[in-house]
């Protein structure tokens, strides 16, 4: 098995939150939280610690992200009903959606606008809005014909 380097702030991330540093969510932390902001699939991310040789099944994975999720560390979007991704991007911010690829890319927050909300029902507050805006890329354009023309 390759161990991954110490990394303390994974650690300080799992306890800051409450979290028990147990060996597979520090593994999957170490992962998650290295170099910069990503989304993971789930998948993705259990693809990544088979490919660094940590064995976790992919239920552990799972139910690590979920954990990490309502704990604050991530964010889960939706973008259909089978597929979600998990982002290391807590901060205020929506997504574009390439529907080719599968890929996310962040929207910065103020770059959204929206100009009316909904009153939400009595005792609920608006708790964050996520705005997803699906991307495809555009038909190559079809050359019409003389006949068409005529």
């Amino acid at each position: 098995m390759i161990v991954l380097p110490a990394d303390h702030h994974a650690l300080g991330r799992l306890r800051t939150v409450g979290l028990r540093p147990t060996r597979q969510r520090l593994a999957l932390a170490r992962l998650l939280f290295r170099g910069g902001h990503r989304h993971l699939t789930a998948d993705e991310l259990h693809t990544e610690a088979t490919g660094a040789e940590i064995r976790v099944s992919l239920a552990t994975v799972y139910n690590t992200l979920h954990q990490f999720t309502k704990a604050g560390l991530l964010r889960e979007v939706a973008v259909d009903a089978t597929r979600s991704y998990f982002d290391t991007n807590t901060a205020d911010h929506h997504h574009y959606y390439f529907e080719d690829s599968g890929k996310l890319l962040d929207i910065h927050g103020e770059r959204v606008a929206l100009a009316r909300l909904p009153t939400p029902p009595a005792g609920c507050e608006i708790a964050r809005i996520d705005v997803v805006v699906r991307l495809r890329a555009r038909a190559a354009s079809k050359p019409r014909s003389r006949a068409a023309d005529d």
